[in-house]
């Protein structure tokens, strides 16, 4: 059965339109009690990144759990794998983030992890959009949740980053930058990377509520690159407004996506024989990444386009090493969700390590050039079912043979089909995606 209000990654979307109103998240906060009361005792945390709207939503949502007579630990501004980290090792019933990670600080929503420290399974966001939906009461008053706030949170996650990579390490002759978006990791980054020995320069460490991923952090790493440049540093990290996304740049300005980065981690991991399973991707992973694994005997899996995806594959094919080439990257043999700042120090490990530079590391796949074109869709179309479309597709495919690949997909959230093409040759890989697109017009007009 659909889910009303949770998506693929909790509830997201603009402050003051439903349901990213205050009367919702109070709602919400009941409803979500209810249903961990029903579950078991014991507390619930509740986090939050640096958008102005947190301030609000927080309030609500503690509302609603003390209304329902659940206990409340309020950790204020922490990265969202934090929180994920903190639900598990204070064995919390459930963790709360009120966060829209890489979104604009217009946008908000929440998404809630397991004491496993995973996202909630399908059948409990069923049970709390159930309650959504009904008339809230309130418990009487002896049974009313409490609420205080856990100081020494931030602490607590620094100390867990820096126990992801051996303390035999010495990272004191690198110099970096790192960007953290105006967001959740502000105060922690910084700690973790001078605190294993390293110079750090940072910069987008001024939330003001406004701020937030504002031409800056894994989105926007533009800034970034010209900072490395200009300190000449080693290289550069840029978190995202929560703290799950990594992007990195290389001491030559270069950036180096969430494709490659994997790619590092993994061909690591394969060197010490810690590698294990497969890597999974998703639809839009680059083929060069999976060409480059290939290379090393490790098999590519691609799941749809979402981390909780690339989790549930994970689980199921027993991998440890998964992600997006936005930067989302899953090392299950150090954490439980994606952590930019924990694949950060993955990537630095492999540098001290192996000797060599970030530029040199990630020589060893070559990304394939990738186009996308939106083609929108006035009308609901299937591409997979149409004739005219696929009869276009396996036209391409058959010139790219295995140096290049071709995606069709309908937008879940705009009235558009996207068209991707990636092959070895750029040229030819843009007059295709083209291609396809004027078949796909031509479909939708028909």
């Amino acid at each position: 059965m659909a889910k009303k209000y949770f998506g693929t990654d909790g509830i997201r979307g603009k402050v003051g339109e439903y349901p990213i109103t205050a009367d919702f998240f109070l709602k919400l906060g009941w409803a979500a009690g209810r249903v961990f009361a029903s579950e078991g005792h014991g507390f619930v945390l509740v986090g939050k990144d640096t958008r102005i709207s947190g301030y609000m939503f927080e309030s609500a949502l503690e509302a609603g759990l003390t209304a329902a007579g659940v206990d409340t630990r309020l950790l204020g501004p922490m990265p969202t794998p934090g929180i994920a980290y903190l639900t598990r090792t204070l064995r919390a019933q459930a963790g709360i983030v009120i966060s829209a990670s890489h979104n604009p600080y217009y946008d908000n929503g929440v998404k809630f992890f397991s004491v496993q420290g995973t996202k909630l399974p399908d059948e409990l966001e069923r049970k709390i959009e159930r309650h959504i939906d009904s008339q809230m009461t309130t418990v009487e008053s002896s049974k009313l949740g409490k609420a205080k706030r856990l100081v020494d949170a931030a602490g607590r996650y620094i100390e867990f980053c820096k126990a992801s990579v051996p303390t035999r390490l010495d990272f004191s002759g690198m110099r970096i930058i790192i960007d953290c978006a105006h967001g959740a990791t502000y105060h922690i980054a910084p700690h973790v990377f001078s605190e294993v020995g390293a110079e750090v320069v940072t910069i987008g460490a001024e939330p003001d509520g406004l701020n937030i991923n504002d031409e800056c952090g894994a989105t926007k790493p533009e800034r970034l690159a010209a900072t490395v440049l200009a300190y000449r540093a080693d290289f550069g990290i840029a978190l995202d407004g929560d703290g799950d996304r990594l992007v990195m740049v290389d001491h030559k300005g270069e950036i180096v996506d969430g494709d490659e980065l994997i790619y590092i981690i993994a061909k690591a991991r394969l060197n010490v024989g810690l590698m294990s399973g497969p890597v999974v991707g998703t639809l839009m992973t680059n083929l060069g990444m999976e060409h480059g694994l290939k290379r090393l005997g490790i098999n590519l899996i691609r799941a749809n386009v979402g981390d909780r995806y690339v989790m549930e594959m994970l689980v199921e094919h027993k991998g440890i090493l998964g992600g997006e080439n936005s930067g989302h990257i899953i090392c299950l043999d150090r954490t439980t969700t994606g952590d930019g700042i924990i694949a950060a120090l993955q990537i630095m490990a492999e540098m001290q390590d192996s000797g060599k530079s970030l530029h040199e590391l990630k020589s060893g796949m070559q990304k394939y050039p990738q186009v996308l074109v939106n083609v929108k869709a006035n009308k609901k179309i299937n591409p997979d079912e149409d004739t005219r479309i696929q009869k276009a597709v396996k036209a391409v495919e058959k010139k790219l043979g295995d140096g290049g690949r071709v995606l069709l997909r309908a937008s879940g959230t705009e009235p558009l089909i996207r068209v991707m093409v990636e092959g070895q040759q750029e040229d030819l890989v843009k007059n295709y995606a083209h291609q396809i697109a004027d078949d796909v017009k031509k479909a939708i007009e028909a």
